[in-house]
């Protein structure tokens, strides 16, 4: 981009541009760290809780068979409560893989991408303020 440093008129003012500049690079490399570590966490969790999911889902399928094979009585009473909480721990997994599952993760990576580039934006306008302070 072309930036109209030549509104510049003193090295004061470049310096103090260079300074809100490296600010704004320091807030950006730590937001970057911040997004990347998120992104690591999300991929731990996205393959834990496909896993887990999993094996719920087996576990569930098979309480359901034994249910459904069960005379009425307290074996059947206590095998519906584990369905029951079977269930409910599938429905806070399936929460839990959608908040940090693969399109969470992908999100992730579009934003460390966008920082990237902001940070390159902010090289490139240092660059281009450095050069006016230098032609003073």
């Amino acid at each position: 981009m072309n930036y109209s440093v030549s509104t510049l008129t003193t090295v004061a003012d470049c310096d103090t541009v260079l300074a809100l500049i490296e600010k704004e690079k320091k807030d950006l490399s730590f937001k970057k760290l911040s997004l990347e570590r998120q992104q690591e966490n999300y991929a731990n969790t996205t393959v834990e809780v496909t896993s887990e999911i999993e094996v719920l889902t087996v576990e569930l399928s098979a309480i359901n068979t034994v249910i459904a094979t069960l005379p009425d009585g307290d074996t059947k009473d206590d095998n519906i409560k584990r369905q029951k909480k079977l269930e409910y721990n599938l429905f806070l997994l399936s929460n839990r893989k959608a908040n940090y599952g693969a399109i969470a993760l992908l999100e992730k990576e579009f934003s460390i991408a966008r920082v990237i580039k902001e940070l390159e934006e902010a090289d490139t306008f240092a660059e281009t303020v450095l050069d006016r302070k230098l032609s003073m």
